[in-house]
């Protein structure tokens, strides 16, 4: 079975790299501008460049790790049957019968507006492991919502390259 590629990897490795770029390539040359133009203790353009060296560095390393923990997810262990992580799920709200669809996605991802929402998020959350048929309660801050689960899109459903998770 070949691998899936999430495509959430490009959009982080791409932010890596820029972040990399700039680190490497653009403060360097900040730095050493701002060198020039002598007395560093009162020097606002080299403070400037510094920090932002520091947020690179740190930014780079987060990145690092997200790209590593994303790596390590086995996508053959993401449910085939009932809804995981890239999931797409069509509900019919038990009480008004109108239709709403949501995916589940990584945190980076997340558009509530579109209906793209975290696995990690107390409605996703209430999503993951349902299947076609079942009946789900979602809690709002002022209501309760009772749908019932129309369809059930996993990961595994998509074509390769045309990953759920975009």
């Amino acid at each position: 079975m070949a691998q899936i590629r999430l495509p959430i990897l490009d959009k982080l490795e791409n932010d890596l790299k820029e972040s990399q770029r700039e680190l490497q390539m653009d403060i360097p040359k900040a730095i050493l501008t701002a060198r020039e133009h002598g007395d560093l203790s009162e020097n606002a353009e080299f403070k400037a460049a510094k920090e932002r060296q520091m947020f690179l560095e740190s930014r780079i390393s987060l990145l690092q790790k997200r790209v590593s923990d994303i790596l390590s997810i086995n996508v053959n262990q993401i449910p085939k049957d009932r809804s995981g992580l890239g999931s797409t799920l069509k509900l019919k709200d038990l009480d008004t019968g109108k239709e709403i669809e949501y995916q589940l996605v990584f945190p980076e991802e997340v558009n509530p507006d579109v209906g793209r929402l975290s696995t990690a998020s107390p409605v996703g959350r209430s999503l993951l492991g349902k299947q076609e048929g079942d009946e789900v309660t979602i809690s709002l801050p002022d209501s309760k919502v009772e749908y019932e689960v129309l369809k059930v899109s996993t990961i595994h459903d998509t074509p390769e390259g045309d990953s759920a998770l975009a």
